[in-house]
């Protein structure tokens, strides 16, 4: 979830930082205080659109970033991992907007494209009053949640689904591949067969090679090769040489041994030195003797190399490799020759899968129908507590006959969420929602609902409460604080009722010097949240009814949260 948001030379924000913790979080503040500039700058580090007009006048560039803190198994590491960005403890996203136009996008310090920035920014925070960054609008998705809200029964027979699903994917792509017509499966038989038999042709064997390499080596060096063998032997074994002089040097030796004791051991290590070498002078005379000048027997070995060489820029890095290529070749020209028999099997296995998908897919559509309706009277009773009781929502399916293919991963079913918000309208997808307030009450409900399925921890309410109060107010307030126990919320205001129920309170005041004008961002002891929510209540004029009244809510508060 969101711990820290940093802002600098922002529209009218010169710098703010703000630490968030968890539950439930309120901005509130005068009106053009900023507390949307807030959420603006929060919607951008997400991959929202940006403009130069929101650099703060007189700046080279607005700053904003986000530090989070992520659980382990949060979807968004496997994004990072996907894109080979460093995986690390939290979190930090940071967007650059300068005078000129242009955007910086950084993760972790890495820069990224808007897109990546986006795509990040979807899974970790739902900002309602903003429609790019709010999960449930994005039609795709419905099925998921309704599947979820149905719970264990759909979620088995969905697992059947798409076990089956992904082999008759599989059993699609192998008929796919026998199907090909016949001239290109001429062509490819002709081409298997040929890189067959110039394999075989080459009767390859393992570390050939690497043989082949020091015998050339030993022939196309011979003449060196036999020159320094026989010189070294004429060293050692020629007159008055190397051997015949530790010979006579041991003969000295052995007539004074008698003398003494202490070149007994000098002797030996002479003697066994000798003997040592006179093996070896036999083993390079030998050496030399079985060394022979081969030119054809050279030319032989370099050609050879080179049609290992040959075989390995087409087929393999290694013996291994090209032995093991034919072996898939062989494979393959077998399929070619049985692929009428193959054929044959794969689309009578293929019509199997495709009754039992159908019985699976009709049981998915009927399991979630009942779950479709439990789910409409679940949202329109949480819509009714929060001021919409009119309201009608709907969940669509569609199953067009003449769709391709007719099988997807979730079933055949297309699932819409859609609403009617006022009496006569027509229904229409939860995304066409004109008005921002009735749109956070919507989102309000769904969350209110799906709450624990919901991977997303952090939601943001702009203005939720537009138009509403009294009960309607309280039970916005209720919901939010329900909410705020699964999750972060943050949550700009202008009721107490929804003020007074939150667990940290931030307000949002512009100051202004008579050149520039600035936005402050103050946290709120109970002290201070006392005197705020007193002047929600009584506009500018604070009165000792009002200070008290303030206190009563805070109270109140209290006991309704702890009851929730």
């Amino acid at each position: 979830m969101l711990r820290e948001l940093t802002i600098r030379q922002f529209a009218i924000i010169e710098e703010i930082s703000l630490t968030f913790s968890n539950g439930f979080h309120v901005l509130t503040g005068e009106t053009g205080a900023g507390k949307s500039i807030l959420i603006d700058a929060l919607g951008l580090v997400l991959g929202g659109r940006a403009s130069s007009d929101l650099v703060r006048h007189g700046a080279e560039k607005a700053e904003i970033e986000a530090l989070f803190e992520i659980s382990s198994s949060h979807p968004v590491w496997s994004l990072l991992n996907e894109w080979g960005l460093e995986m690390e403890e939290t979190l930090l996203l940071r967007r650059e907007i300068a005078a000129s136009g242009k955007s910086t996008c950084r993760i972790n310090g890495r820069i990224v494209t808007l897109s990546m920035l986006r795509q990040i920014g979807k899974k970790l925070i739902d900002i309602h009053g903003q429609h790019e960054h709010q999960s449930l609008l994005d039609a795709d998705e419905h099925v998921e949640w309704l599947d979820h809200f149905a719970g264990e029964e759909v979620l088995e027979v969905r697992h059947q689904y798409q076990t089956l699903f992904h082999e008759y994917q599989q059993v699609q792509k192998e008929l796919a591949r026998l199907n090909l017509d016949q001239q290109e499966v001429a062509r490819r038989i002709d081409l298997l067969q040929f890189q067959k038999e110039e394999i075989r042709a080459a009767q390859l064997v393992e570390g050939e090679d690497v043989e082949l390499e020091k015998e050339r080596n030993r022939l196309a060096f011979a003449e060196k090769l036999l020159s320094n063998a026989s010189q070294a032997y004429y060293y050692m074994y020629g007159e008055n040489q190397g051997l015949d002089l530790i010979r006579k040097a041991l003969s000295h030796m052995e007539e004074v041994l008698h003398l003494d004791e202490r070149l007994a051991p000098v002797y030996e290590m002479m003697q066994s030195a000798y003997y040592q070498l006179e093996e070896g002078v036999h083993e390079i005379a030998k050496y030399r003797d079985e060394l022979e000048f081969d030119p054809d027997r050279l030319n032989e070995v370099e050609e050879r190399i080179y049609t290992i060489k040959q075989l390995k820029r087409k087929y393999g890095e290694t013996i291994s490799d090209i032995l093991r290529y034919c072996q898939k070749v062989e494979r393959e020209l077998e399929e070619l020759s049985q692929r009428d028999w193959i054929e044959e099997e794969l689309s009578e296995r293929k019509q199997q899968l495709e009754e039992r998908l159908l019985q699976l897919a009709d049981q998915l559509t009927f399991l979630r129908k009942k779950a479709a309706s439990k789910l409409e009277k679940r949202v329109e009773q949480e819509l009714a507590d929060l001021n919409m009781g009119a309201t009608v929502f709907h969940v669509a399916f569609y199953q067009p006959a003449d769709r391709v293919p007719l099988f997807t991963l979730t079933g055949k079913d297309q699932i819409e969420f859609q609403i009617a918000p006022n009496p006569g309208e027509p229904l229409r997808p939860l995304a066409r929602i004109a008005s921002g307030g009735e749109l956070s009450r919507i989102m309000l409900a769904l969350k209110c609902i799906f709450t624990d399925m919901d991977q997303i921890h952090t939601l943001v309410f702009d203005e939720i409460d537009t138009g509403v109060s009294g009960r309607a107010a309280q039970a916005i307030a209720e919901k939010i604080a329900m909410v705020a126990k699964h999750h972060q919320v943050l949550c700009v205001t202008h009721l107490p009722q929804v003020a007074c129920m939150a667990d940290h309170h931030f307000y949002i005041s512009k100051e202004s010097d008579g050149y520039k004008t600035r936005t402050k961002v103050e946290s709120l002891n109970k002290q201070g949240r006392t005197r705020e929510l007193a002047r929600m209540l009584g506009g500018a004029e604070l009165t000792p009814t009002t200070h008290t009244h303030a206190e009563e809510m805070l109270c109140l508060a209290e006991e309704v949260k702890k009851s929730l």
